[in-house]
């Protein structure tokens, strides 16, 4: 009798992964999200792709190499001989967030430049962790005699001042001047790989959002829902994405499941209001 082997759905897998905080495989679930646009992707390869960067980047160091020369290395490897860099002319092409597209094409997006940086550069023995700076994500390392704070888009390392340039725009948007300031140092505390994850599939959503395309945006949605269950909004914002689909059943569900955890939302009344018409649709 032969046996069968069931493989699981690219979504069955991804949630596989992502169940624990504690062993939380960042590299392998970032290249995991293509698998929607690419089903046929063998992530073991694209893993075993990294490997071999990694072992490259290996034989350039040399042994007993202090934290800074193995990094101003590993920025000389990853930046100048890889040339990866962000892709400028089509920031908002949803490739640059598939892992096995950024390897091939050497051009991404702040986060997936940074999720293959870290990779290379925990694998070379530096403290790297990824920064959820607003609006562009970076990379710090911890060095014996302070931090390094490197925008992965373009290899750059930034001073304080730089920094502060930076978030200026971001302050007057929220309000964050004056007595509302806050220290820089908040600016620059590690996220978590599930939430650097998250950020990743919130650029797709906004990418897909802004092209009207509603069956990717709800293939990102059923993710961002796996990962952060109880994240009502993403709840909300996939009932609505499934009500363009014409599925009002499906979205109809979502959305009274966001009426019933979110109690205190701005937008109850008009979620209220859209499952009532779609109630109203589907009978």
């Amino acid at each position: 009798m032969q046996m069968q082997f069931l493989v699981p759905t690219p979504l069955a897998y991804f949630a596989a992964l992502v169940q624990s905080d504690e062993h939380f495989p960042l590299l392998e679930a970032a290249i995991a999200l293509a698998q929607d646009e690419y089903p046929e992707l063998d992530i073991q390869q694209v893993l075993g792709d990294v490997d071999q960067l990694l072992a490259r980047l290996k034989r350039r160091i040399p042994e007993g190499a202090a934290a800074l020369h193995r990094l101003r290395l590993l920025n000389h490897f990853f930046f100048r001989e890889l040339s990866f860099a962000g892709n400028v002319n089509n920031y908002y092409e949803p490739d640059n967030s598939y892992l096995n597209a950024v390897l091939l094409t050497r051009k991404g997006i702040p986060i997936s430049l940074a999720v293959l940086w870290m990779e290379l550069a925990q694998g070379i023995g530096l403290q790297a962790r990824g920064v959820g700076f607003p609006g562009h994500f970076m990379v710090k390392i911890s060095l014996p005699r302070g931090q390094v704070v490197i925008d992965p888009f373009s290899g750059h390392s930034l001073g304080r001042e730089e920094l502060v340039e930076r978030l200026e725009p971001y302050k007057r948007r929220s309000g964050l001047v004056d007595e509302f300031d806050v220290p820089l140092a908040l600016y620059l505390q590690a996220e978590s790989p599930r939430h650097i994850i998250a950020r990743m599939l919130r650029n797709l959503k906004e990418v897909h959002r802004a092209q009207g395309d509603w069956s990717r945006f709800v293939a990102v949605q059923d993710r961002l829902i796996v990962l952060l269950p109880d994240a009502w909004g993403e709840h909300r914002d996939r009932g609505l994405a499934l009500a363009e689909l014409g599925r009002s059943r499906a979205a109809v569900a979502d959305l009274e499941t966001y009426l019933a955890q979110a109690r205190d939302a701005l937008d109850r009344d008009a979620i209220a209001e859209r499952a009532g018409e779609l109630r109203r649709a589907k009978n």
